[in-house]
């Protein structure tokens, strides 16, 4: 499994319009083939940042849906928004010693 972490910035007054674009998009994202997980983040100080934080069953599945209509969709829509560039992560989550 492989967790994507995504750091997203978005001018202050576009905050309502991201939100509104991830609630009509984030069931057809949860059910992209691969996606066990989905959630969103909000900075509790700075409110215009938030974190998408998604399960993959592995890298292949992530590089799908980032290939996808769907994603091109989406993230056409977002990157409007942002503020400042955005950061992104894939990781691998390691269990507990």
């Amino acid at each position: 499994m492989v967790v994507r972490i995504v750091k997203m910035t978005f001018e202050k007054d576009k905050v309502d319009d991201f939100l509104s674009i991830f609630a009509a998009s984030k069931a057809l994202i949860r059910a992209s083939e691969g996606c066990k997980h989905l959630e969103l983040w909000q900075e509790k100080k700075d409110g215009n940042i938030f974190f998408t934080y998604s399960h993959w069953d592995d890298e292949s599945y992530l590089e799908k849906y980032r290939h996808s209509a769907l994603f091109a969709d989406v993230w056409a829509k977002t990157k409007a928004l942002f503020a400042d560039k955005p950061e992104a992560w894939t990781v691998l989550k390691k269990e507990e010693a």
